[in-house]
């Protein structure tokens, strides 16, 4: 499936390197529109977007995973680009989105997988790690605090309470959508550029974003994420994560303190910790080569 010629595509039509695909899965009750590539019979590894992306957010990875063997799959996640957007809040607490996840490794007759995350897409992972430790082989967070590292920030740090500003923000109904998308998105591209090193994000990338985001409900589903993560915070019986996991971390991170890389690696059994630094929270797309070998290096321990 590839979306018609004119206004800029936001399928799998914007990777040509690379022989992919775009498809539409149902799982969980939700219609997801997913990117794969690679060989069907190697290892899987499922790649997750965070807020404001799409599954764009990953191009630079996917060929060289592609290349090292592995099938590759991601999705846009619910409320995101070409896949549903359920309307209430309640439709994106943790427990579903993880959910989601689950399904899509089962509609790929895997019973487990290796999953990578950036920002909310690493919110999954650790959600996917703690709920289902059984899916999950091998976990990569990028730039994305373990729940209860980030609740005890939250509880003891102003500094981190004051970076957390705009989360708050989000709660309020509806103004946040007209905010966003006053000036064809300027809000948001600009929160892209100015806490990103510069030339990260490219004008073509730029446009393929605001397409995305100016999709019918992508914007109320973007920030339901957040609204729901303040309604319907997750519970887990346990915090420690089992699966072997690498956490990497742009130090220069404007929305989340650095303690929080050091404090997510200590719930993890077998962790490993990278700090990138002179690195912002963009590191899929500002340092996509450092990226890619440190997960390839993760992920070929597994082999």
């Amino acid at each position: 499936m590839h979306e018609g010629s004119g206004a800029p595509g936001t399928d799998a039509s914007l990777l040509s390197t690379v022989e992919v695909d775009s498809n539409h899965r149902v799982v969980n009750g939700v219609r997801l529109h997913t990117v794969t590539a690679g060989a069907e019979d190697g290892p899987l590894v499922v790649l997750l977007h965070g807020f404001p992306e799409f599954w764009y957010g990953w191009r630079h990875q996917i060929e060289p995973l592609v290349d090292a063997g592995y099938r590759v799959l991601v999705p846009d996640q619910r409320g995101y680009n070409l896949s549903e957007k359920p309307r209430t809040v309640r439709a994106y607490r943790r427990r579903d989105l993880a959910r989601d996840v689950v399904d899509l490794v089962a509609a790929e007759d895997r019973e487990s997988a290796h999953v990578v995350g950036h920002d909310w897409g690493g919110g999954v992972c650790w959600d996917l790690a703690l709920r289902y430790p059984d899916v999950v082989d091998r976990v990569g967070v990028v730039n994305m605090p373990h729940p209860t590292a980030y609740r005890h920030q939250l509880r003891s740090n102003p500094e981190q309470l004051l970076r957390s500003w705009y989360a708050v923000s989000f709660q309020i109904p509806r103004v946040p959508e007209l905010v966003l998308q006053a000036s064809d998105f300027a809000l948001l591209e600009r929160g892209l550029r100015e806490t990103s090193a510069q030339g990260t994000f490219s004008d073509e990338a730029l446009a393929r974003y605001r397409r995305a985001w100016n999709r019918e409900g992508a914007l109320t589903g973007m920030l339901n994420w957040y609204r729901a993560s303040a309604r319907y915070p997750p519970e887990y019986g346990r915090d420690r994560v089992t699966a072997p996991t690498i956490v990497v971390w742009g130090e220069d991170d404007e929305a989340l303190v650095p303690a929080l890389a050091t404090a997510s690696r200590r719930y993890c059994d077998d962790g490993r910790l990278e700090l990138l630094p002179e690195t912002s929270h963009w590191v899929p797309s500002e340092r996509p080569d450092e990226l890619t070998d440190l997960l390839l290096d993760h992920l070929a321990d597994a082999d």
